[in-house]
């Protein structure tokens, strides 16, 4: 807990912890967000947080595999930090993810998934099934952050520096929208229409 503790008091500190008024890239809006960037803009602490990542996961990783954009650096940190390979994704034509750039998973490969915040899990989700098309094992989900409510995905418990619950609202039920706040839509992924 201690630990914990100390990574909210960073992400304060760097103002990577921030409140307002937010609209979710899932559609959701929240009165907090978390901009892991800020965090990892300073290489020592983004070293010391993938190095504090790595150790949570299980050992035998043949690779690290982040998703675009805000989880590149995270991932590559605790590739560093195990000394494995780092592979990513980007965003096809179509809005899909696809490697690029020459990367290739190889059939039977340990791979460990590293995220900078989950929240819903959508982005984790994508990249967890094109690995597992491309026929990798999945040994380990990590993120900076851990907003899900279960602590899990896909039956997979994820490692985290921080687990913080922090309340989300379908836009018709947001509080601060029945106010008439102003909002922002902060991260790169484009927002999904509330259903």
């Amino acid at each position: 807990m201690r630990d914990q503790e100390r990574w909210i008091g960073l992400l304060k500190e760097t103002g990577a912890l921030v409140s307002g008024h937010f609209r979710l890239s899932s559609g959701w809006h929240s009165p907090q967000y978390v901009q892991c960037a800020r965090l990892l803009e300073t290489p020592r602490i983004a070293g010391r947080a993938g190095a504090a990542l790595a150790a949570a996961l299980p050992g035998d990783i043949d690779r690290i595999a982040s998703p675009p954009l805000g989880a590149l650096l995270i991932g590559y940190e605790v590739a560093r930090a195990l000394g494995t390979p780092f592979v990513f994704p980007e965003r096809g034509a179509d809005g899909a993810l696809v490697f690029r750039r020459g990367f290739a998973i190889e059939r039977g490969e340990r791979i460990a998934v590293v995220e900078d915040v989950i929240t819903t899990g959508r982005t984790t989700e994508e990249l967890l099934e094109l690995l597992e098309r491309h026929g990798a094992e999945i040994v380990g989900l990590a993120a900076i952050v851990d907003r899900s409510s279960a602590n899990e995905l896909r039956g997979r418990r994820i490692a985290s520096l921080v687990r913080m619950s922090i309340p989300a609202y379908k836009a018709s039920e947001c509080p601060q929208c029945a106010e008439g706040l102003p909002s922002v839509k902060p991260g790169s992924r484009p927002e999904r229409k509330e259903r």
